[in-house]
């Protein structure tokens, strides 16, 4: 029977900190696009285009590196209305069309976040994009602004001083009156630093900011208009620039969509939370949901909660957990507690996989091991099935101490500038317990993850920052690819943002993961042919994904996301033309996984 390992593989996320903010899946029923709201002329808007016609165009100096890919790094204005004025450094990375002579131009990829790194996600294109993509296309990643190799923001002047301040936010998310408390605090802390010692960056996140930077690079490669593929965060991305710059798109596609008006948060609902206006827990709830209704109907041994009623016993398992945290022995990497909380953050996390289903194997193992009852041989073979499960994910949670890890400033950096919020923190634990009223078990989960934005402790502000209208029709059409089942980013946010876009195309998927490129033939040929072709998807096209709960049993394992370094990219060399295909490593966020309390 496949175990948990091959969906948190798939995963590829495991032990990431809050990398970025995402919502996910609502409804299965497909949508057609329509908008009745008034658009906007396809020109850019005098004023964006003064900020970055005027800053001359960057000269690239590339140089080899990481065996198959190309490096440069360029200053551009911290303040686009300063263009003479301070400035920052962003990292760009290039992976050369294997066609040099049939070159259509330059990609430009994002991996989500906020927070990704642009670089890293383009060393890695050749394991994921298609071989014709990749031949026609110049691959460029960059990462955004205080992100990894670009100048980094630092709202900390030490790791004692931030390890410190973070003390308070060391559990997947808050769930007693104490752990709300220290979270609380912790978000305050957080959020003050980030606006005095992160300054003047902090305050220069923006996704406008990244979306300027992109259209001067964009000029840089030489291209009259613009290239995008954008993933999860990286769908606001695109919309901005779409909106931005509406006459510089030459092909953008977004998958895995969130709706920037509920991102933003305009007028009364900017004092909502951010879950509140884009319902990630719904849509997580609702996946959920489905695959125990799944599980039930295909009974044992294909789903082992099927041996009684699935949803039941998930329920069950919680209770448990929420009673007494479930103490695991592992000689090799050490006692662990397992909470309540953090069971949620790994069933999130499994759910991210196409292979999101066997969420049910993990559950089924460790019902064993919270009974008491239970046979000590049947407990230990639980307790194996449990250790391998999670030794990723377990690894990763000691990876974060030396040097610096800046990666839920990063996310702050983006999210707390960009958005709305509401002002004070201490209102978090009040708001978190009706969000997880109305969508149980996740509700709490995301609620959380902007705390440190709250307007009393984040004043830090970006007067740049863009704040729409998201309704502006592009030179070319914007394909926006939304995902049924998934957990991240709500299907929702696809069909709205679809309905925002006066010149876009919709495409649906039944497919099961976080974004359905790789996960879909069908979507990766649509995508495909798009950024080759400038080809639409018909209207109303529904694809299906490749992988549906417990109907691949006996399949052999399908190519999962990779968490592999760059040097380790390096050593291995790009893969030959025609070999298997991976998953994008997409940025979305795991809150918590990697909270494991170690003995």
């Amino acid at each position: 029977m496949p175990r948990p390992l091959r969906a948190l593989a798939a995963a590829g996320l495991a032990g990431v900190l809050l990398a970025g903010v995402a919502v996910a899946p609502a409804t299965a029923a497909p949508t057609t696009v329509g908008s009745k709201a008034p658009t906007f002329s396809h020109r850019t808007s005098k004023l964006e285009q003064q900020r970055v016609d005027r800053v001359p165009t960057p000269k690239l100096d590339w140089y080899q590196c990481y065996s198959h890919a190309e490096c440069a790094t360029v200053k551009l204005p911290l303040d686009y209305d300063k263009p003479k004025g301070a400035t920052t450094e962003i990292a760009v990375l290039r992976v050369k069309a294997r066609d040099q002579k049939r070159k259509i131009g330059s990609l430009f990829l994002n991996p989500g976040g906020p927070g990704g790194s642009g670089t890293d996600f383009a060393l890695f294109a050749p394991w994921f994009l298609g071989d014709e993509v990749l031949d026609r296309f110049d691959v460029i990643g960059v990462d955004p602004r205080g992100v990894n190799a670009s100048e980094q923001v630092k709202c900390f002047k030490s790791v004692k001083d931030q390890t410190r301040a973070y003390e308070g936010l060391n559990v997947a998310f808050p769930y007693t009156k104490k752990e709300e408390k220290a979270y609380v605090a912790a978000s305050k802390a957080v959020g003050k630093a980030c606006s005095t010692t992160g300054k003047p960056l902090s305050g220069a996140m923006s996704t406008a900011q990244v979306a300027r930077d992109m259209d001067v690079l964009r000029r840089a490669v030489g291209d009259k208009k613009l290239n995008y593929l954008g993933f999860s965060y990286g769908s606001v991305l695109g919309q901005y620039y779409a909106n931005m710059f509406p006459d510089r798109v030459r092909a953008l596609v977004i998958d895995g969509v969130l709706d920037p008006t509920a991102w933003f948060g305009k007028g009364k609902e900017g004092n909502l939370l951010q879950e509140d206006r884009m319902r990630s827990a719904q849509g997580a709830t609702k996946a959920l949901r489905e695959i125990l209704k799944r599980c039930k109907a295909v009974g044992v041994p294909a789903c082992p909660l099927a041996s009684g009623d699935p949803a039941a016993q998930f329920e069950l398992l919680t209770k448990r957990l929420k009673a007494k945290p479930l103490v695991v022995d592992d000689p090799e990497l050490g006692s662990f507690t397992l909470t309540y909380a953090d069971y949620i953050s790994f069933v999130l996390s499994i759910m991210y996989s196409p292979y999101g289903y066997e969420l049910t194997y993990l559950a089924a193992d460790l019902l064993v091991m919270t009974d008491p009852s239970a046979a000590k041989a049947v407990r230990e073979r639980a307790r194996a099935k449990v250790l391998q499960a999670t030794a990723q994910a377990r690894k990763q949670a000691r990876a974060y101490d030396f040097p610096y890890d800046n990666s839920l400033e990063t996310f702050l950096g983006v999210d707390c500038t960009d958005a709305n919020h509401p002002k004070n923190a201490a209102s978090w634990p009040a708001r978190a317990a009706k969000a997880d009223q109305r969508d149980k078990y996740f509700g709490r989960l995301w609620a959380w993850i902007s705390a440190p934005c709250a307007r009393d402790t984040w004043t830090v502000r970006d007067e740049d920052r863009y704040t729409g209208p998201f309704n502006r029709r592009t030179a070319n059409p914007v394909l926006v690819v939304g995902n049924y089942w998934d957990p991240a980013t709500n299907y929702k946010g696809a069909v709205a943002s679809a309905k925002l876009l006066p010149n876009s195309r919709l495409l649906s998927s039944d497919s099961w993961g976080h974004t359905a490129y790789g996960t879909s033939a069908c979507v990766t040929g649509a995508i495909d042919a798009y950024l080759l072709r400038l080809t639409l998807p018909k209207k109303g096209k529904v694809c299906v994904g490749d992988v549906q709960p417990f109907e691949d049993l006996l399949e052999p394992e399908a190519a999962v996301r990779a968490d592999s370094s760059k040097s380790d990219l390096a050593a291995q060399g790009a893969p030959r033309r025609g070999a298997p295909k991976q998953l994008p490593p997409v940025v979305a966020p795991l809150p918590g996984v990697g909270s494991l309390t170690f003995r």
